[in-house]
Parts: structure tokens; C-alpha cells; sequence
């Protein structure tokens, strides 16, 4: 395979045609059997995988290159979550504004090259994957929870951390998912999984949410400063799954297609086994 083999099958997994801008080849390679797939990948990781003998590293968050610096561009994806969820689509848009800039802000600043050029003089394709990996862990989460918990509505936010703890990503990972706003003993009433679209949308996004009806949040990870923001809102409940083994949910699913297609694939820097 090559590094746009291996990014097309990710992209078909998750039922892409385009490629996200938080994604894509960022060095170039041919006739790759093994590749290294890591959630965080850094210059060390390059030279650990290259000692192991890995063809290409993949990297989850985008850590070089267009990717990177056109990361916040992905996040308009949350506008299509939220819709899902019940929010109008022009009150969706206005709630994601500020928070797109503020993470267009970080990026612009960003040391683009650093990885990138080591992955370059290092000979060493370099591929991330982000967006895909996502969509695929927000769909098998919220499909299993939507299962597991039915229709009763009197399914509390105990039940949501116990029903998360049945994947074996969530049973794998040391950090496990956690209540950040409400009780356990709380109802969740409709639990909405939202996990693609970049990184958190922010305490207005959250707010939004729970305006069009949703009782308990999951998501991967969110801010202290919006935990607090939405504490005070004092509407919904907020399950933050963990994000190591949340991000391993969707790219075991990746990592599983590569070796149907005869790729050896190392787990490294945050990825979870599977069992």
C-alpha cells in the first residue's frame, strides 16, 4: 500500500468522499507493510518507529503540515451534530463562531514544521488521520448506548458510565469515563454522543444542546472553564468518556480494516488495545 491508500481506506470506512481538513498525507511513501498508529505523534515517536521498523507512522491529532494550521475548519462538522440533536441551524452556527476562532487562533501560531520536517528528513511517510477515526468512535458509541439503555426514559447517568464501561476501550483505559456536571443518580434522559467535529465546541455549543432537549452529554473531553460555564447553566448532564480511550474506539476500527487489507499496524503513543 501507499500513504493515499492507506488515508482512502480511512476515509471510506467512515463514508467520506473528500478528505477533511484536519486529515490527509503529509509525507509521501510507497510499498508500506507496517506502519505505526499513534494518537500523539512526536519527533521520538518517529525514531521509535523507525527502530521498530515501521514503513509510515500515523498520527490521530494532526501534528504538522495543512492538517494542522486548517484544523478549525473541520469544526463547522459540529453544525451537522447539532442539527441532529434538534438545534437550529442558524443558532447551531452562531454557537460554534467564537470557539472556531479562538482554535483558529492557537493553530495559526503553531509550529507547523516540527514533526513534519523530521518526518521528511527522516524518509518517513507520515499520514494523519483524525476526523475519520472520530466519526467512526461518535457512531459505534452512540449506536451501543442507544441499545444498551432503550426507551424506558428512566435510565440514569450511572447507567450511561456503566453501559460505556462494556467497551473494551473504556474497560482497557486506566482513565476511566467520569460524571463532570450531574450525579450518577441523575436521570440522563436522551444521551447524545458527540465526539467528531475537531475538538470541543465550547459552553455555548453545550448550552445549545440542551435547549433542543438532550439531558446528558457524552463527550470525549471538555475545558474546565466550560465544565463551570455549564454547571452554572444548571440544564444537563455531562459524561466525559476519556479521551485516549475514546479516540482508540474509532481508530481500532481503522486499524482493524488495515489488517483485513494485510497491513501490520503497532499501537503506540495513547491507542488502547481492543482486548
Amino acid at each position: 500500500m501507499n500513504t493515499q491508500d492507506i488515508l482512502n481506506t480511512a476515509l471510506k470506512l467512515a463514508g467520506l468522499e473528500e478528505t477533511p481538513a484536519d486529515s490527509g498525507v503529509v509525507v509521501a511513501g510507497d510499498n508500506i507493510t507496517k506502519v505505526a498508529f499513534g494518537v500523539d505523534i512526536e519527533v521520538a515517536e518517529l525514531l521509535l518507529a523507525r527502530e521498530l521498523g515501521a514503513d509510515a507512522v500515523i498520527t490521530h491529532h494532526p501534528r504538522g503540515g495543512l492538517p494542522m494550521v486548517e484544523f478549525h475548519n473541520v469544526m463547522s462538522n459540529q453544525i451537522d451534530r447539532m442539527v441532529k440533536a434538534g438545534v437550529p441551524v442558524n443558532k447551531a452556527q452562531k454557537a460554534l463562531k467564537e470557539r472556531m476562532e479562538e482554535v483558529s487562533r492557537a493553530h495559526h501560531v503553531g509550529n507547523y514544521d516540527r514533526v513534519m520536517s523530521a518526518a521528511r528528513l527522516m524518509g518517513m511517510p507520515f499520514i494523519v488521520i483524525h476526523t475519520p477515526a472520530d466519526i467512526l468512535a461518535e457512531n459505534l458509541i452512540q449506536g451501543h448506548l442507544d441499545r444498551t439503555l432503550g426507551q424506558s426514559g428512566k435510565a440514569t447517568v450511572k447507567d450511561v458510565i456503566g453501559a460505556l464501561g462494556q467497551l473494551p476501550e473504556y474497560r482497557n483505559t486506566l482513565a476511566k469515563p467520569v460524571v463532570r456536571v450531574g450525579r450518577e443518580s441523575d436521570y440522563a434522559g436522551r444521551v447524545f454522543v458527540t465526539m467528531a467535529g475537531g475538538t470541543s465546541g465550547g459552553e455555548d455549543v453545550t448550552k445549545a444542546y440542551f435547549e433542543a432537549g438532550v439531558g446528558t452529554l457524552v463527550v470525549m473531553h471538555m475545558p474546565d472553564s466550560t465544565i463551570k460555564a455549564v454547571k452554572q447553566q444548571n440544564i444537563g448532564n455531562v459524561v466525559v468518556a476519556g479521551h485516549m480511550a475514546s479516540d482508540s474506539v474509532g481508530i481500532n476500527q481503522v486499524i482493524s480494516e488495515f489488517e483485513k487489507k494485510g497491513l501490520q499496524v503497532l499501537r503506540m503513543s495513547g491507542v488502547i488495545e481492543p482486548e
